[in-house]
């Protein structure tokens, strides 16, 4: 899996423990931000429907439908700057334009 922390790759062996750290940075490894269903643009940044509602999603939780994200953190991958609201307007002008 990809820490969501650090970014880098952490070598698992067995199911993920709720008190398992990073080995790099040291922070929480079963966290929302770690799981595979973590999305940050659907409700609750979750997209398992069953999960609970869990406030801090970078701190260790005991949510049974964990699943270790194999790829690279949503957040890290969607890094980009929000447009500004002068560009979101601009860009909605244009589509009006002749």
């Amino acid at each position: 899996m990809v820490c969501h922390h650090c970014g880098r790759q952490v070598l698992l062996v067995g199911k993920i423990a709720r008190t398992d750290e990073c080995p790099n940075c040291h922070h929480d490894l079963h966290c929302c931000r770690n799981c595979r269903f973590f999305d940050p643009g659907k409700s609750r940044q979750c997209a398992e429907p069953k999960a609970e509602y869990v406030r801090e999603k970078d701190r260790a939780n005991f949510c049974d439908l964990f699943e270790p994200n194999r790829d690279i953190p949503l957040d890290k991958r969607a890094s980009r700057p929000a447009p500004q609201r002068d560009d979101v307007r601009a860009a909605f002008d244009k589509l009006f334009k002749k």
